[in-house]
């Protein structure tokens, strides 16, 4: 058994690292990651120009390119059958519409179209406060082993997302709900350059129960995604 990992926020991510500790124990790990932050590219691809990758050593390559070329680039080069293609640790959540722009989640959407199991791992996070890279190794580890024996059909992959914990908070409970389907805050503030986005992600308005609500709540969101757009869950 092999694991594909990659990333958007690029290879030298401390997300990517956070990911590759929970998992190296589990199996053997291939590393196809961004040479540079990708972060908000959604499915885009590098068609129209040459893909330069950099062989670091033989489990790991950056790739100059994104989420998606990563995964085409290992799928059809160097691995095309990995027992898992896992993306992430994002550095913010990607929750509900954000599933539609998100370098991670196209990722494992790309996987998906192979017919290959596939999970995005993200933290959510508050402004101003850091993350615990530790603890969302943990929690990779935890919801692995709690998806591995959960049906997933080919065309279908799992998005994860992390709360942002703080110390003697209770560990979180892990949801399997449906990812929230409604829109960001469209906040925009006069400029001399323009209109600048000022919405405020943590007051998105939220579904009963989705992934949204559940993360911010403090709790693991664990939605089942489909490349056919349904949501099963």
């Amino acid at each position: 058994m092999q694991l594909l990992l990659t990333n958007d926020d690029g290879i030298d991510a401390p997300g990517l690292a956070a990911l590759r500790q929970a998992l190296s124990d589990v199996a053997p790990l291939l590393i196809v990651a961004p040479q540079t932050h990708q972060s908000g590219c959604g499915h885009q691809v590098t068609t129209h120009q040459p893909l330069i990758v950099d062989q670091r050593d033989d489990h790991h390559f950056a790739v100059a390119g994104t989420p998606t070329d990563c995964i085409r680039f290992a799928l059809n080069q160097l691995c095309p059958t990995p027992a898992w293609v896992i993306a992430g640790v994002n550095y913010g959540g990607n929750l509900g519409v954000d599933i539609y722009t998100s370098g991670t989640v196209a990722a494992v959407r790309e996987a998906a179209f192979y017919r290959l199991p596939g999970i995005a791992f993200s933290q959510y996070r508050k402004a101003g406060r850091p993350v615990d890279w530790s603890r969302a190794a943990h929690w990779v580890t935890r919801v692995f082993d709690h998806i591995q024996p959960l049906p997933l059909a080919p065309g279908h992959f799992w998005n994860v997302n992390f709360p942002h914990w703080q110390p003697g908070e209770p560990e979180p409970e892990i949801h399997l709900c449906p990812p929230c389907t409604q829109p960001l805050p469209a906040i925009y503030v006069p400029t001399a350059d323009g209109y600048q986005y000022q919405g405020e992600y943590s007051q998105r308005r939220r579904d009963p129960n989705s992934d949204v609500a559940r993360c911010l709540s403090g709790h693991i969101a664990l939605s089942r995604l489909s490349i056919l757009g349904s949501n099963p869950n």
